[in-house]
C-alpha cells in the first residue's frame, strides 16, 4: 500500500490472513431449531467475572437466536474437526431442527448445544450484544467450561492447519472471511 491510498477491504484481509487464530463453532438452540457457525474471533475478556466474547455477522439468524434465548455456546476444535469446520463456515449450512446428524451435540449448564469431541468448551449466558461493524459481538457470562488434551484446529493465510507440521489441511473454507 503506497501513502495516501485509503485502505481497502482486500487490504484489511489480507493483513487479517496474516494473524493465525483458533477454530471454533458458536451454537445455540431455540426450540427445535439449533443454529450452528464456523468463527475464529473467540476472545476471553474477563476472569471475574468469567467473560468471554465472539463475533458473528449480525445478519446471521444465530445472532437472533442468541438473542431470544439468551445463551449459547462456543466449542473449539480439535484438528480432527476441520470437516465440522468447514460445513458450519458455508452459508447456510448451520440451521437445522433438531440436533445435526454429523455433528453430535449435547446441551450443558444453560441448555446450549455444545459439541462433542471438541477440545475446549464455553457454555455462556447472553451478558450483552456490541456493535461491531457488519458484526455483532456476543458477551458471554460462563456457565460452564472444560476442556480435553489435544491438537487445535488453527486458522492462517485463508487455510486450515494444524501445529503438527506432518498435518497440514490444504483445503480453503467456504464462507470463511476475515
Amino acid at each position: 500500500m503506497s501513502a495516501g491510498r485509503e485502505t481497502t477491504a482486500e487490504d484489511f484481509r489480507s493483513a487479517a490472513r496474516g494473524w493465525t487464530t483458533g477454530v471454533a463453532v458458536l451454537t445455540a438452540g431455540s426450540g427445535e431449531e439449533v443454529f450452528a457457525k464456523t468463527v475464529s474471533s473467540l476472545c476471553t475478556l474477563s476472569v471475574n467475572p468469567l467473560l468471554i466474547s465472539v463475533a458473528v455477522d449480525r445478519r446471521s439468524p444465530l445472532v437472533s437466536a442468541v438473542r431470544s434465548t439468551s445463551r449459547y455456546a462456543v466449542s473449539v476444535l480439535t484438528r480432527d474437526q476441520e470437516p465440522l469446520a468447514q460445513r458450519f463456515a458455508a452459508p447456510g449450512a448451520g440451521r437445522a431442527l433438531g440436533f445435526f446428524t454429523a455433528a453430535p451435540m449435547r446441551p450443558e449448564a444453560t441448555g446450549a448445544p455444545v459439541l462433542e469431541e471438541c477440545l475446549a468448551w464455553f457454555d455462556c449466558w447472553l451478558d450483552g450484544v456490541l456493535p461491531g461493524g457488519d458484526h455483532a459481538v456476543l458477551v458471554g457470562r460462563v456457565a460452564a467450561a472444560a476442556s480435553t488434551p489435544g491438537e487445535p484446529l488453527l486458522y492462517h493465510g485463508g487455510r486450515y492447519r494444524s501445529l503438527d507440521h506432518l498435518h497440514r489441511p490444504t483445503s480453503t473454507p467456504r464462507g470463511v472471511r476475515a
